[in-house]
């Protein structure tokens, strides 16, 4: 069964499979024995090998040891782990946070405690998976709008609003690099008592100097605002918080299955996430030189007649016609010394790679990119 499957797979243009590489992640990655110049990685500020973060995680490992052994809410947490959701509240603004494994355990343990069966949810056709997982796993009535479009979605909470209301919206899409209506979404959610829902997964680190969305829209966190936000993207560690009223707080600990059924986060990822979001606080010039190198790569894309789509963000896709063009164009860059998987169904509708720039690029990375996809567009293969 399958092999017929695989076989499926892999005459689509779908077969997946692992590269893992041999380097600490980077703008330079080894796979093998290529040394490339990775344009695939959500690491946008090059936290992840930062120097003063592997100190850090050192220190914890030799105090804590290298396991949590138990949940949160048994034996697993450290008083690092109050100090990170302390610091994180701090830094979005909200009374209080909690900590998760991951972002995917946040929003499929968050989205179903904030709902019930008299929730209707309102979700943008191009949320996150985890998102769409937590809608699915809560009991709510489900209402999809068409993407960042606020005209439909308040004709959808006009008409089939019931009960409590909850919009939920990536700030930062991740395949698009396009960034959500969040100022108007507010206004909606005011409008119809709303709880709106933020995926700030791609925003932490990014927007606002850092802070996110709210921030880079000149908002404040309401009551009636619950953000999400990863600790493995920008801030270059793992896991992920919700950060919302100190209520709203307590309920998820009482309530939420993935943070109550999953084993704590160890105190030395805990610690890197500390240290990370300090540097990015301490540092304003770092999430700065990140859109200096995206504005500088998007001006050469265009350059040579590259479509960058909806981007308004360091997520740059280039958008291809099927899913081999997609393999094709990765597998070029490859052979050319630059890392970037193809992106494919179900991931995404239309196959793409997706370009990631950092704030550790240099100009002559996107040259060498930029000179890389203009062959490849002599070659007819973009």
């Amino acid at each position: 069964m399958f092999e017929t499957r695989l076989e499926g797979l892999m005459q689509d243009g779908l077969f997946r499979s692992i590269n893992d590489r041999d380097s600490p992640q980077g703008r330079i990655i080894r796979t093998g024995e290529s040394a490339l110049i990775n344009f695939s990685s959500n690491d946008y500020l090059g936290l992840c090998n930062h120097p003063s973060i592997r100190k850090a995680v050192v220190r914890a490992v030799e105090e804590y040891g290298t396991g949590s052994g138990a949940s949160r809410l048994i034996s697993g947490g450290t008083c690092l782990h109050q100090r990170l959701e302390s610091l994180i509240s701090g830094f979005k603004g909200t009374e209080a946070s909690l900590i998760f494994g991951s972002g995917y355990a946040a929003n499929t343990g968050a989205i179903p405690a904030i709902s019930d069966s008299s929730t209707t949810i309102f979700s943008d056709e191009l949320n996150h998976a985890s998102l769409i997982d937590g809608c699915r796993l809560s009991r709510a009535r489900l209402f999809i709008y068409r993407h960042n479009n606020i005209e439909h979605l308040n004709e959808l909470l006009h008409r089939h609003r019931k009960g409590k209301a909850v919009i939920i919206t990536d700030s930062v899409f991740s395949m698009d690099g396009d960034i959500a209506r969040v100022g108007e979404l507010r206004e909606l959610a005011l409008t119809y008592d709303a709880v709106l829902y933020i995926d700030d997964a791609h925003g932490t680190g990014v927007l606002g100097g850092g802070k996110g969305a709210l921030s880079h829209f000149g908002l404040s966190p309401e009551p009636f605002i619950i953000q999400m936000g990863t600790l493995s993207k920008a801030v270059g560690s793992c896991g992920a918080f919700v950060a919302a009223t100190g209520d709203v707080i307590k309920w998820l600990i009482n309530t939420s299955r993935t943070l109550m059924y999953s084993t704590a986060l160890p105190a030395h990822l805990i610690s890197a996430s500390i240290e990370a979001v300090n540097i990015i606080l301490n540092n304003p010039s770092l999430v700065e030189r990140l859109w200096e190198n995206r504005n500088c790569l998007v001006h050469g894309l265009h350059s040579i007649g590259v479509d960058t789509g909806l981007s308004q963000t360091p997520i740059v896709p280039v958008v291809l016609k099927d899913n081999r063009s997609a393999v094709g164009l990765s597998e070029f860059l490859m052979s050319r010394g630059i890392y970037v998987p193809a992106i494919r169904q179900p991931t995404v509708r239309t196959p793409r790679i997706r370009l990631t720039v950092s704030a550790v690029h240099t100009e002559e990375d996107m040259d060498i990119l930029v000179k890389r996809l203009r062959e490849a567009r002599d070659c007819g293969l973009l």
